[in-house]
């Protein structure tokens, strides 16, 4: 999910792991040869791709994405793994040129509808729902509309929805922060009088065992199936099996997940205390949501004011659920904006598995 900007003249492609070669094609040009899905190509697309969240999830269940991506940072991350990347302006390209795309993935920027950012998106949910409209309706006003956006990100929202118009894949999954949900609804209804079934709401990642406490609205959608979120496997406090289920583990401490001694802290805000702006929470509950600024959290013992130390990278992918070997490019600062930016992995795999019928989901 990070953050899109004006595609440059050419379009700067990587191939991906087990032989995928999409082929490449001007971003911005007169060439509007489309992107047919072929043997050895992946049909499922992946718009604001980020590093790989999404996309690490399909290859553990045994399937492969192209990527769209616009920062050069999380391009640089994908090719470090393997993935399959175009590196430009989901915004600027016609979706017409990914025929036979079977699965569709949005996770637009979240950053202006986030309570961690500026919250522009809210003063701009008007003009996203009359964007939504007009592109249910055939038209195309995004550019008219991006001019009164107090952010023009927040428009990037719609994207996943002109993909769906254009493509008709069998499945789509979105996935933003809560304050999405009602855009996301008016998607489902667009997307139901379109022949599809869906299922809006909101999930925590803790309830499926990440140790962040991470709540994201999401929109399944299918063609054949009746989409269902995933079963929860964890939850504040542990229940045992009874006749509805099999029970609930507790929630995944971050002191768990990170191996680190009981009885420490974090400050989100560095060096400051508490009662100078800063926030304090206890590391044996479940880490607060991973954002950019998460680079700036310190561990220690309240005790004792020497020992604090600051969060580092490979911690925060260990919490946002990316293995440890998973190499992210970049400054400090911008490694840390592409894990937070990220769709959990393992949340990932339980929302696909759930949507395409791959096993229990949880």
């Amino acid at each position: 999910m990070t953050p899109s900007s004006s595609a440059s003249s050419t379009l700067a492609l990587v191939p991906g792991k087990n032989g995928h070669q999409p082929t490449a094609f001007p971003g911005t040009g007169a060439n509007t040869e489309p992107l047919r899905a072929a043997p050895g190509r992946p049909s499922i697309l992946d718009l604001f791709a980020g590093p790989g969240g999404w996309t690490h999830a399909l290859n553990l269940l045994g399937l492969a994405d192209l990527g769209i991506e616009i920062n050069p940072d999380a391009c640089a991350t994908r090719t470090a793994a393997g993935h399959a990347t175009l590196c430009v302006d989901v915004a600027a390209l016609d979706p017409v040129r990914f025929t036979g795309t079977t699965g569709l993935i949005g996770s637009s920027p979240c950053q202006t509808f986030s309570a961690a950012g500026k919250l522009a998106g809210l003063l701009d949910l008007p003009i996203c729902r009359q964007a939504l409209d007009d592109l249910a309706a055939g038209t195309d006003t995004r550019a008219e509309l991006r001019e009164h956006c107090h952010d023009p990100r927040s428009l990037l929202i719609v994207e996943p929805l002109r993909y769906a118009l254009a493509l008709s894949p069998q499945w789509i999954a979105i996935e933003n922060v809560p304050a999405t949900l009602p855009l996301l609804i008016q998607i489902a209804a667009i997307l139901r009088s379109r022949g599809y079934q869906a299922w809006t709401g909101l999930i925590n990642a803790a309830d499926h065992g990440l140790p962040q406490i991470r709540r994201r609205a999401l929109l399944l959608a299918h063609t054949h199936r009746r989409p269902r979120p995933p079963h929860p496997t964890h939850a504040s406090d542990a229940c045992g099996p009874d006749l509805f289920g099999p029970g609930l583990s507790v929630w995944r401490s971050m002191a768990t997940a990170l191996g680190l001694p009981p009885g420490l802290h974090v400050r989100t805000r560095g060096n400051r205390s508490a009662g100078a702006g800063g926030n304090v929470f206890s590391a044996d509950r479940p880490a607060w949501a991973l954002t950019e600024k998460t680079r700036s959290w310190k561990l220690g013992n309240l005790d004792d004011p020497d020992g604090w130390r600051h969060l580092t990278s490979a911690e925060a992918a260990t919490l946002q659920g990316f293995p440890p070997d998973y190499a992210f490019a970049g400054s400090r600062t911008a490694v840390f904006r592409q894990i937070a930016d990220a769709v959990p992995p393992p949340l990932a795999v339980v929302v696909l598995s759930s949507l395409l019928g791959l096993g229990d989901a949880r």
